[in-house]
């Protein structure tokens, strides 16, 4: 695994997600009272921008068409065959990173 600094946790205040790129790849991550999570950022369904979508009770709704995902699990609530992918996020200090499978050149 490879440790990929995103930034400051500061700027994802709690209750809140922010899209960021990691090796190429587009990441969801959110502030919740259990920690930082990150999802793969793009919704299974049409790619829709899910830091932008609602979270609440630990789901996030998908803005462009309501679908949602378990933050812990990636999973999507009605369909288990659908999940987004998850990625560890780890907090140092003030800096967050993610866990992301090591890149090959």
């Amino acid at each position: 695994m490879e440790k990929v600094l995103l930034g400051l946790a500061a700027d994802i205040p709690l209750g809140t997600a922010r899209e960021f790129v990691a090796n190429g790849r587009v990441l969801a991550v959110f502030a919740t009272n259990s920690g930082y999570m990150a999802l793969d950022g793009l919704c299974a369904h049409a790619g829709g921008p899910l830091a932008k979508g609602k979270i609440q009770g630990g789901v996030v709704t998908c803005p462009w068409h309501g679908w949602q995902y378990e933050l812990s699990t990636g999973r999507h609530c009605l369909s288990a065959g659908v999940s987004q992918a998850c990625f560890t996020v780890v907090l140092e200090e003030d800096q967050l990173y993610v866990l992301m499978p090591a890149t090959v050149d």
